[in-house]
């Protein structure tokens, strides 16, 4: 049988070296003594495991990175705890990179987001006529102004004024101001602007209105119509420039607006003027001549709008209604473009009576018309100081 320390077949017939020449042969294959005692396993006992941490049964190694045992070889060991330490910390990350994306998708896709804005009411508007009793007079502006109704009347802007300024129930004092504040600007240059007046301007009125609106407008300047919705002096007042020019740019004004509340999310304003313009036929040209053939013209204009929080930040606002009644003009006096003043010495025909026949079918065809009252109109005084 063979040694201990010889191979299984014994020692080699050839071998002349003996034991320690076949040590030296099978040395590299063979474990040292020291490697053995590396490789020993110590199991404690359950109850060493409990009373001593140090024995526990389950130890967290830290991993150590390509350090170098002492006997200059390379330690490659890795610990499991720091492996799963490491993937439960990569697991976490991608957790909270996972959450704040589904947020920001949420928040840009959310299903319930406040519904929009409905969208601005057409403006509808009314324009009634003013036909004059006799002739209308004719004088310098500043005696026509000085011995009318329109004397102690304050001139430009200067005649629309703001009344008090208080909070609602739903809007501060500044968003009240600022609706109010916007309403007087249309106001302005709607009614004074005397190149809106002469109907060359319409940009500076249509900026101001909400966008929503901005469609109607168009469809006013281009192809105005009486229909209630598209006249283009229901937007803006304005003459026919090839027979009516302003005699005196002063114009005076007298009126009052209000404001409140149309709902939790929108003021509603009106602004009720007069406007007194002197006018005078254009081809009549400059000089104190013409002027002496001035004539007044009135218009008592009611607009009302609405100013949503979207206006408010945009400082703009709808025009929800405009009620104009106007005069000097003939009953049959299209209203629809421009204005075209009755002048001085003229005198409306008597239209305004036209009868209907009630059992007509069709719509009517009649002009609807009003009377413009004589104390509406200058004085006599005023031609006999001329």
């Amino acid at each position: 049988m063979a040694g201990r320390g010889n191979p299984p077949e014994g020692t080699p017939d050839d071998a002349s070296g003996g034991d320690d020449e076949y040590r030296d042969d099978y040395r590299s294959v063979v474990f040292d003594e020291s490697f053995i005692k590396a490789a020993q396993l110590q199991e404690f006992s359950a109850r060493e495991r409990m009373e001593d941490e140090e024995h526990a049964a389950v130890r967290n190694r830290a991993l150590p990175s390509a350090a170098e045992t002492s006997d200059g070889e390379l330690n490659t060991t890795y610990g499991r705890g720091s492996i799963t330490a490491s993937r439960q910390g990569i697991v976490l990350v991608l957790l909270i990179v996972l959450a704040f994306g589904t947020a920001i998708y949420m928040g840009v896709r959310n299903p319930y987001q406040a519904p929009p804005q409905p969208p601005a009411e057409p403006m509808r508007n009314s324009l009634l006529p003013l036909a004059p009793r006799d002739q209308v007079p004719g004088a310098k502006p500043a005696d026509l102004f000085q011995h009318s109704p329109a004397a102690q009347f304050r001139a430009g802007a200067d005649g629309v004024t703001l009344p008090p300024v208080r909070r609602t129930r739903h809007f501060s004092e500044s968003q009240v101001l600022s609706s109010l504040t916007a309403a007087k600007e249309y106001v302005v240059s709607s009614s004074l602007d005397p190149a809106v007046l002469s109907g060359n301007a319409v940009r500076d009125v249509r900026l101001m209105l909400d966008p929503a609106q901005h469609e109607q407008f168009d469809q006013s300047m281009d192809h105005p119509r009486n229909d209630g919705r598209h006249s283009a002096t229901g937007w803006m007042v304005r003459f026919d420039p090839s027979k009516t020019t302003l005699a005196d740019p002063r114009i005076r004004v007298s009126g009052s607006m209000t404001v409140q509340e149309a709902g939790p999310d929108a003021l509603e304003v009106v602004a009720d003027h007069v406007f007194v313009y002197a006018v005078r036929p254009t081809q009549d040209g400059q000089g104190e001549k013409a002027e002496e053939h001035s004539s007044l013209f009135t218009v008592r204009r009611e607009v009302r709008f609405e100013v949503d929080r979207e206006d408010l930040r945009r400082q703009q606002l709808s025009v929800e209604q405009v009620s104009m009644r106007a005069g000097p003009l003939p009953c049959s006096a299209d209203m629809s473009d421009a204005l075209a003043p009755l002048m001085a010495g003229e005198e409306a025909k008597d239209d305004g009576a036209a009868g209907t026949d009630p059992y007509a079918r069709g719509r009517s065809s009649a002009s609807l018309c009003g009377v413009l009252s004589t104390s509406s109109q200058p004085s006599p005084a005023a031609q006999k100081d001329d």
